[in-house]
């Protein structure tokens, strides 16, 4: 079983995409919505994602927070392209650009299709206690809100939000 530590962050400006080393094409969708989570039928969100030239079967436990459980499998991408015509809710279209700041591998997720213009920034720890050394272009932690998880953007996008969400002033 993994588990996955992570914290997400908004972006600031631009200078991110100069520090990136690498960018991916990626496409995922879900098998179950945001609903069946919040009702409680399912405890776990279902994805497929092709990755560049790969594909991926994931299933994350739905604690909120830094902290969930987290498995990957690697599928055929014959599969995925299969399994993302089952998806519920739309399908999430995104850069992936990776970058090394300060001894950690950010993971910047610049969305596509009904969610572009939010960017997102993540970073995967050891533990939940790491310290680690922010870049100069990120902003506020939205880690423990869930419409920033991409099961929520796929059942609720970007587009669809009001001028406040997407200012953020509703995260403390």
């Amino acid at each position: 079983m993994g588990t996955e530590i992570e914290r997400k962050f908004l972006i600031t400006g631009n200078d991110w995409r100069d520090a990136a080393h690498e960018v991916v094409p990626m496409a995922q969708g879900y098998i179950n919505d945001m609903a069946a989570l919040d009702e409680g039928r399912q405890k776990a969100s279902v994805r497929v994602r092709i990755e560049g030239d790969s594909a991926y079967l994931n299933l994350k436990s739905l604690r909120l927070g830094h902290t969930r459980q987290e498995f990957d499998y690697p599928i055929p991408v014959e599969d995925a392209r299969a399994l993302l015509a089952l998806c519920v809710g739309g399908l999430i279209d995104k850069r992936r650009h990776y970058i090394r700041h300060a001894g950690h591998l950010w993971e910047v997720d610049e969305f596509l299709g009904e969610n572009a213009g939010l960017v997102v920034a993540e970073i995967e720890l050891e533990h939940a206690d790491e310290v680690f050394q922010a870049p100069s272009w990120l902003a506020k932690q939205v880690t423990d809100s869930s419409r920033y998880y991409n099961l929520a953007l796929a059942s609720r996008p970007y587009s669809q939000w009001t001028d406040g969400e997407r200012e953020g002033r509703d995260i403390p």
